[in-house]
């Protein structure tokens, strides 16, 4: 079944995610495009019933006021132009605000509210089949939510035709599990020897996992096809035409320009908790929708500045601490994501009654629904002064333990 949908062409504003999660909301499916959409791509869209030109601050670029092609103001769709110069584009009151977008939506459009799981999941296999045909594809299988749901919708369109790798790049937590993996530690860790920037280790890391997955690929026929788990948020925090990246993911800016897969990327227009929905409208268990987010790039993106074996090691360690203590007080499933990180900085301190001089542990714990913004978890102080009392014993290297009680914005959830 084609889904009615509404389109939020982005001119500028900071808004777009929050918009379209208000139209899915009312049961309407909505999707975020740049400005410039063009005649050819909207005639390639089906089930178009109206376009919101979603203008704010960032609505002049290198001196220019961006705005929608000829195609889109002749397209002939009821179209809202708003603009948050001057008065403020909605009502504040947010009653008002989904009244406002219900008359438009459902009045002026005349959209069915007809988006749901259901429907998604039957749209992507059809979408997935034609796509892949009778070819084969290779999914990236971290064991983490995403991977995990498109591993789920795969094998509910091309069954067999499905392959799955986990590749242990030396940079994943402690978990008490058998896994089938291509072990690749010495190879991930040689390539990131000393390099400090954020932007660079998510490059490589991006660019290894790729070489990884094409010498598997080789090893097998037909394989044409590399599917990943690539959310919405993933590609917002990669930068779009009107807004600078906040930073590259593996799986978006990370990828390398001489990419010989084709990529499906099923999931690439959800939000993380329309992920979980999918998830549970494939029937895959509680405990695997509902487990902690893990970033692509691993503790690889925890252990800040240029990656040592004995600093990962510390991540790696108080993050094991941190889940633990976290499952025995009854958090598990009730803070939405919760890790360490190590930086590459040292402090004096006082170990064994001798002077130390030693790494500090950061601890971030939120809670969010769309992993675009976030709020500091609220936590029992006895619990976090153990926590804090069980690192700084166990963990060798550590002296320090520091909580990061920043939302998001201004912190992203991760570091780097």
């Amino acid at each position: 079944m084609k889904q009615d949908r509404i389109l939020v062409l982005d001119l500028g504003s900071e808004e777009n995610s929050r918009l379209a999660r208000e139209i899915r909301a009312l049961g309407v499916y909505s999707e975020i495009y740049p400005h410039d959409l063009s005649k050819e791509q909207l005639e390639a869209m089906p089930g178009v019933k109206g376009i919101i030109l979603n203008g704010g601050p960032n609505r002049v670029v290198d001196g220019v006021e961006i705005d929608a092609s000829n195609a889109v103001y002749l397209s002939g769709y009821p179209i809202l132009c708003v603009d948050h110069k001057g008065e403020p584009a909605w009502p504040a009151d947010q009653n008002e605000r989904m009244n406002a977008l219900k008359a438009f939506v459902f009045d002026a459009c005349k959209a069915e509210a007809n988006w749901n799981m259901e429907n998604f999941i039957a749209d992507q296999v059809e979408a997935i089949r034609a796509q892949v045909g009778d070819k084969k594809v290779l999914l990236a299988l971290s064991g983490g939510v995403d991977s995990s749901v498109v591993a789920a919708l795969l094998i509910r369109a091309i069954g067999k035709q499905l392959t799955c790798v986990h590749v242990n790049h030396g940079l994943l937590r402690k978990m008490d599990a058998n896994l089938i993996y291509v072990d690749a530690v010495d190879r991930f860790l040689d390539k990131l020897q000393g390099v400090a920037d954020p932007e660079k280790k998510r490059k490589i890391i991006g660019a290894e996992f790729i070489r990884v997955f094409e010498e598997e690929a080789r090893k097998l026929e037909g394989i044409e096809f590399l599917a990943q788990g690539t959310i919405y948020p993933d590609i917002i925090e990669s930068g779009t035409k009107t807004v600078k990246a906040v930073k590259s993911h593996h799986n978006v800016g990370g990828l390398p320009e001489d990419l010989k897969f084709q990529l499906v990327e099923p999931l690439k227009m959800l939000f993380k908790d329309e992920v979980r929905a999918c998830g549970k409208a494939l029937g895959l268990p509680d405990n695997m929708v509902y487990r902690q987010p893990f970033p692509g790039p691993g503790l690889g993106v925890r252990c800040l500045g240029a990656i040592t074996r004995d600093r990962l090691e510390a991540v790696r360690e108080s993050d094991a601490i941190l889940r633990e203590e976290f499952a025995k007080n009854g958090l598990e499933g009730k803070v939405w994501q919760y890790f360490t990180v190590v930086p590459d900085i040292k402090s004096t301190g006082i170990i064994d009654g001798k002077r130390s001089f030693d790494w500090p542990v950061i601890i971030r714990a939120v809670n969010t629904v769309d992993a675009v913004t976030a709020e500091v978890a609220q936590l029992d102080f006895g619990m976090m002064q153990h926590i804090v009392d069980r690192i700084t014993h166990e963990v060798s290297g550590v002296n320090r333990v520091l909580w990061d009680l920043t939302p998001k914005p201004t912190g992203t959830i991760e570091w780097e």
